[in-house]
């Protein structure tokens, strides 16, 4: 088959977006490439593709669990085999995983960055025959990146255990720099890049420098028909302005992480659907939520960066109608962005404290603790630490660069269940335990293949079919555990962090200093250009095209910046001509007021006053107090 006719049979489409045939092109001759595709822009299609027209398995790397498991969903709709790998798992299951990558017919194994940390993971991956390797959101490896994830780092380790296997890395957002150390840290061979223009025709950017931001915040969303997507700083903030957009007779609704799964879940398919018009939300809306119609993206707080930015409000308009990217913000919030990450960046001395106290908030003796993994609680920790959250984060962030952790996003992982023995001695252990009877059967009834490997189950349904409380249940599964009937692994939605050396004391604790100044410089070039994007009134397109490197000089005509300059235009042009025809009246002879305004053709009554008292100001024309004359 060809790659137009994998398209055709899996994705339905008759042809490839731009520059999506050129890079599967590419990957196929065997060239390492870089993709650098807009949000929507189609990035999953570039390895998908090559991926199935040649024999072996794809491995994937996102450091996006909910991305992950929605194209694995996704590759399992349409009849391709896919699994996943991320924190949460058990090992006995990434164990089975693995083998099936090996012995079975699976296409994608995705993975996590931080299972890549595992000489179980690395182990089984050199006896896979490997076709492509995949990086998605290759922008966390450079450390001149505005989201550098540690583990990513470790990637180029694949290339040492399958060297001929062609490499491809896809972002939507890279400066050139970032594009340098991507080919660099990836140890590309000739690399290819492909670079889509970061110009969104259809997307007019604005920015209103005001105080009274709720009032535009509702200009902006009664003037603009269609859904929309709010962006706000933080949590407390998003039911807030949900709220008041509510009490001012929009339909709107609020989502943040901290949100169970299925309250989460619902808002999310209401917005979608469009049951509900506005999603006020934090950051953590909108990656992977594919809504074509959108018609505007509104920032109530400044972002961190010019690449978040783009990503966020790049969400607007990916069906290529009109739509509109808004940021609303005044000096204060200037003043309060260059505060806020001067005050959130740790000093070495607050790193060591995130790190020891990491070790008493899990009571791990000096020299324990190598390769256990464990539900982390972020917020609990910085509570109980008296750490502010912000500067936890980043402190986690240079421990896991210098090897001493690994921290896993916050993904929903369902309960899963696997027969531990043979059909024989389940059978042999109902016989023996009667009371257990019943729960196995409603177990093999309700979920097939537990005797091969880790089902997905629900205890809430489990607890309906039996006529049990979902606490009896969870008591059924963990006896049989401890009879080891089964393994059962709750679910579970937090964190995973794993210590992977032993936990160190205060005198062995290494800090790298000189990548700690590196990160801190990056944040400050990174709030630097967000500030000179609020401020600059030349073409909010070109603006952002020069930050990601496009050298181009076309502006938009579409944002804020370039409507001004049109309505100015056409400001001095009915003024000159207004001057033009007071002079070739006045080159007759005199005129009242009155008079004269009645002659005058271009203009309103308003400009062509202007224009006359502009006139005797600049003394080209003059009066008696009756009259006017040259």
């Amino acid at each position: 088959m060809t790659a137009i006719e994998i398209l055709k049979k899996y994705w339905g489409h008759d042809s490839f977006r731009p520059l999506q045939q050129e890079i599967i092109s590419s990957v196929l001759n065997g060239n390492d490439t870089l993709a650098l595709l807009p949000t929507g822009g189609g990035k999953s299609v570039c390895f998908q593709v090559p991926a199935l027209l040649k024999e072996g398995i794809c491995i994937v790397i996102s450091p996006l669990v909910a991305l992950m498991k929605d194209q694995v969903e996704n590759l399992k709709q349409k009849g391709i085999n896919a699994v996943a790998i991320y924190g949460g798992m058990g090992k006995r299951e990434i164990d089975i995983l693995l083998d099936n990558c090996i012995y079975g017919n699976i296409k994608f194994l995705y993975l996590s960055p931080e299972r890549l940390l595992s000489e179980l993971v690395r182990k089984r991956i050199s006896y896979m025959n490997v076709n492509l390797i995949a990086i998605d959101e290759a922008h966390c490896i450079s450390q001149w990146g505005y989201d550098f994830r540690p583990p990513y780092l470790r990637i180029a380790e694949l290339r040492a255990i399958h060297p001929e296997v062609t490499v491809l890395a896809l972002t939507a957002t890279a400066t050139p720099r970032v594009r340098e150390d991507i080919i660099e840290r990836l140890e590309f061979k000739e690399a290819k890049v492909f670079v889509k223009s970061f110009a969104r025709k259809n997307l007019g950017y604005v920015v209103f420098n005001l105080e009274d931001k709720y009032k535009k915040l509702l200009d902006v969303i009664k003037n603009v028909p269609g859904t929309g997507l709010v962006y706000v700083r933080n949590r407390r903030e998003t039911a807030e302005v949900a709220s008041f957009l509510s009490r001012n007779r929009i339909t709107a609704d609020y989502y943040h992480a901290g949100l169970d799964k299925d309250t989460r879940f619902k808002k999310q398919e209401d917005w979608k659907s469009n049951k509900m018009r506005v999603m006020v939300a934090t950051n953590a809306f909108g990656m992977g939520i594919d809504k074509a119609d959108v018609r505007f993206v509104i920032h109530l707080d400044l972002p961190e960066s010019l690449e978040a930015y783009y990503q966020e409000a790049g969400r607007a308009g990916r069906d290529e109608k009109k739509a509109y990217a808004v940021l609303l913000t005044n000096e204060a919030d200037r003043t309060m962005l260059k505060a806020r990450y001067a005050d959130s960046f740790p000093t070495i001395d607050e790193i060591k404290r995130v790190y020891h106290f990491l070790g008493s908030f899990f009571q791990i003796a000096y020299g324990a603790g190598e390769g256990l993994t464990l539900n982390f609680d972020l917020a609990s920790f910085c509570k109980r630490s008296g750490i502010a959250v912000a500067k936890t984060m980043i402190a986690l962030k240079f421990l896991e660069r210098d090897g001493y952790i690994s921290v896993s996003d916050a993904a929903y992982v369902p309960s899963r269940l696997m027969f531990a023995v043979s059909h024989e001695d389940v059978y042999r252990f109902q016989i023996e335990n009667p009371g257990y009877d019943l729960f196995i059967k409603t177990i093999q009834r309700s979920y097939g293949g537990a005797f091969d490997q880790y089902v997905k189950i629900n205890e809430n349904d489990l607890a309906n079919r039996l006529k049990f409380s979902y606490n009896q249940v969870v008591a059924y599964l963990h006896k049989l555990q401890e009879h080891e009937i089964v393994s059962y692994l709750p679910q579970t939605d937090q964190p995973q962090l794993q210590f992977l050396v032993p936990r160190v004391d205060h005198m062995h604790l290494d800090i790298d200093i000189k990548h700690i100044k590196l990160r801190h410089h990056v944040l400050e070039e990174q709030i630097s250009a967000v500030i000179a994007y609020t401020q600059k009134e030349y073409c909010r397109s070109l603006q952002l095209q020069h930050y990601f490197g496009e050298q181009v000089t076309t502006k938009c005509g579409v944002c804020d910046v370039c409507i001004a300059e049109r309505k100015n235009k056409d400001i001095n042009e009915i003024n000159d001509e207004i001057d033009f025809e007071i002079i070739q009246l006045l080159q007759k002879g005199s005129y009242t007021l009155p008079d004269l305004m009645q002659e005058l053709i271009a203009g309103n009554e308003h400009s062509r006053l202007e224009r006359i008292r502009e006139l005797m100001d600049a003394g080209k024309i003059k009066s008696d107090g009756k009259k006017y004359y040259l």
